[in-house]
């Protein structure tokens, strides 16, 4: 199923049509992203499209979706976007209480820099701006960081298809794409995990001089 549905965007993919699922993919729509950037690029690199374009649609559709969380967010209210996640469509959109409780408990860790590299941790990604809505973050700072959180992962996601496109077929597209996105979500958990550790000791450093 899955490969046929990929071979549908294959066949199909515009710069309209990647904003457009990279919208649905940044809300609560389980639109994988590594099925949209990446078969677009693996088109760039054939020339029938411009892998500077795929990013920018991708990334503008990003922020699109993640502004209606952001709107829900600041305006719903904790209590309609719980039951909203518990509802049937929540759990059709694969979305659960659990879920956004982990996306809030992840911003209130990691403060404003969450909406950028929380945008790069598979669960988190299309959840963090919800809970940026609910802190009423000022918009053009969540707009600013969501950019360039989007952007980071379209172009990784860009770049993966343009690689592929050097041995791969579109036969196998589809599966060689399920192994590599796997490699990067590890590898760009553990990046994560490092730069947060690194603002963590570098914090910590600041009070203990702040004391002496």
């Amino acid at each position: 199923m899955l490969s046929s549905l990929l071979q549908t965007f294959l066949d199909n993919l515009n710069y309209g049509t990647i904003c457009f699922l990279m919208l649905l993919e940044s809300t609560v729509i389980p639109v994988p992203s590594e099925f949209v950037v990446t078969p677009a690029a693996f088109n760039a690199a054939d020339g029938t499209m411009n892998v500077w374009l795929v990013i920018l649609f991708a990334t503008i559709g990003a922020d699109c979706g993640a502004t209606i969380n952001y709107i829900a967010g600041y305006f719903l209210g904790r209590p309609i976007i719980y039951s909203f996640a518990n509802s049937k469509w929540g759990k059709m959109c694969l979305l659960n209480q659990k879920k956004v409780e982990q996306a809030e408990k992840y911003f209130d860790d990691h403060g404003a820099k969450a909406t950028v590299t929380g945008r790069l941790i598979p669960g988190i990604r299309h959840l963090i701006s919800i809970p940026a809505g609910l802190a009423k973050m000022n918009f053009w700072k969540f707009l600013l960081y969501t950019t360039l959180g989007a952007g980071a992962w379209n172009c990784i996601l860009a770049g993966l298809g343009w690689y592929l496109h050097t041995f791969v077929s579109k036969d196998e597209l589809a599966e060689t794409i399920e192994i590599y996105s796997e490699y990067i979500k590890l590898g760009i958990l553990i990046l994560v995990l490092l730069v947060v550790a690194y603002f963590c000791v570098k914090s910590i450093r600041k009070r203990r001089k702040s004391t002496k």
